[in-house]
């Protein structure tokens, strides 16, 4: 069943995010754009990589008013001693969110039972806490922060311009399309 314009439901959990611990609830996420970024756990292989690759784009997303949430099952204990030893998470500076009870990775539906760990799950979250686009992988492939800042853009022109539609590698400025009966066989 598909995910899109699903509400999240209301949490609170801890974070780490530059240096401190602090809490993380729904309502903070309302009234801007968010990507929730899941990943199986700290200290692994692929996640470091893609962490730092997002932390390399965070000032981007930033700047189109967007908070990335990184979040696996670990505990924020765990995110601050990751922090610690790893020279690519300590270039992050959005928040690392603990899910030690996996309240967010059921609610997202990327929780693997029988591992204790969540799927690669990317989340794109519209002010009103919906989802309006999301990409599951397996865990075994590694993501793209440029084409997840690409999708966040799309999402976000699509949202303020209810009539036009962004076609396949838009990019922000590029021409966007306006659904129309004029247009049906003609692309």
């Amino acid at each position: 069943m598909s995910m899109i314009n699903k509400e999240i439901n209301d949490f609170a959990v801890q974070a780490f995010q530059n240096g401190d611990f602090r809490a993380v609830t729904k309502e903070e996420i309302l009234g801007k754009w968010s990507v929730f970024f899941f990943y199986p756990a700290d200290f692994t292989f692929i996640c470091p990589t893609e962490l730092e690759d997002l932390a390399d784009k965070y000032a981007e997303f930033q700047n189109i008013g967007c908070e990335i949430y990184a979040v696996s099952c670990d505990t924020h204990f765990v995110h601050k001693a990751w922090h610690d030893v790893s020279e690519k998470i300590k270039k992050i500076q959005y928040p690392m969110l603990a899910d030690p009870t996996h309240a967010l990775s059921k609610d997202f539906e990327v929780y693997i039972e029988a591992d204790g760990v969540a799927e690669r799950g990317s989340f794109i979250v519209n002010p009103e806490g919906k989802i309006v686009a999301y990409e599951v992988t397996a865990g075994s492939v590694g993501r793209n922060a440029d084409e997840l800042l690409r999708r966040v853009q799309a999402s976000q022109f699509v949202h303020e311009h209810g009539d036009e539609v962004c076609p396949a590698k838009w990019q922000p400025g590029a021409e966007t399309l306006k659904p129309s009966l004029d247009l049906v066989g003609q692309l």
